[in-house]
């Protein structure tokens, strides 16, 4: 592996750009930040994502990386525990670290680094769920830093927001038609559509989304990359459910291997 991949070079945020969003945040449950990144530290940042992929992906737990089609990388869609492989995302963590306690007005407990990407031609949709029925904590308090990558438009499946939901309560969920995504709400309608805003980003953007809040995204069907790097947080006072996670996570991981996701 280069030298140059574990380099340091771990972007540092616009702390005010992130914190001046919170009212927005507690309002609506997410809120974009623009420009905390700027065009090199992006740049850097597709840099490590690539290297990631080429170099690290190989051989990894099938279960840290998901692929359209598992035989061609060129379709990978999500990369989960990056923390854990690369010490850039660690670093990145480290930075945003101050600005999640201030959304939270608590301390943040640091989870994962993760990427979301709907690959060209053959993305496809996220059902509508809310990321706190996976994390399963109590209270449900928690929030994810979206970074966009790329531009983030509707024609190549931005995120879907359900604005206010984060205070309505857990919705109904089960598990999902979608590889990578396990979990969907079951009775998502014509009411919840009428209330969605589309998170429009560019690169360098953040959106901030809380853990209640009901989110969705559509396929990608044009020749555009659409990627955003996730880093998720949890209150202090929010305690895990440890087993019901282990208990999930081993029921997804059997029915993907049965379909020949994995």
């Amino acid at each position: 592996m280069s030298a140059g991949y574990h380099a340091k070079g771990a972007a540092v945020p616009d702390f005010t750009q992130l914190t001046d969003a919170k009212a927005a945040f507690l309002r609506d449950g997410f809120a974009v930040a623009r420009e905390v990144l700027n065009p090199d530290e992006v740049r850097v940042m597709v840099g490590r994502i690539d290297g990631y992929i080429e170099e690290l992906v190989p051989g990894m737990d099938p279960m840290h990386f998901f692929c359209e089609d598992k035989s061609d990388l060129s379709t990978l869609f999500r990369l989960e525990k990056m923390n854990l492989y690369d010490p850039y995302f660690v670093e990145l963590s480290e930075q945003f670290e101050a600005p999640a306690a201030e959304l939270l007005d608590d301390r943040a407990d640091f989870r994962s680094v993760e990427m979301f990407g709907k690959p060209p031609k053959v993305g496809k949709p996220t059902p509508a769920h809310q990321d706190g029925n996976y994390f399963k904590i109590t209270p449900n308090e928690a929030l994810t830093f979206w970074i966009a990558v790329d531009p983030v438009t509707e024609v190549n499946g931005c995120v879907r927001y359900v604005a206010g939901s984060q205070v309505e309560g857990m919705r109904d969920h089960a598990l999902s038609y979608a590889f990578g995504f396990s979990l969907g709400i079951t009775d998502y309608g014509d009411a919840d559509r009428a209330r969605e805003v589309a998170a429009i980003v560019e690169p360098g953007d953040v959106v901030i989304h809380h853990s209640m809040v009901i989110h969705r995204a559509d396929a990608n069907p044009s020749d555009q990359q659409r990627r955003a790097i996730g880093l998720v947080y949890y209150a202090g006072k929010a305690r895990k459910d440890e087993e019901a996670t282990a208990a999930h996570q081993a029921l997804v991981k059997t029915k993907w291997a049965d379909d020949g996701n994995i």
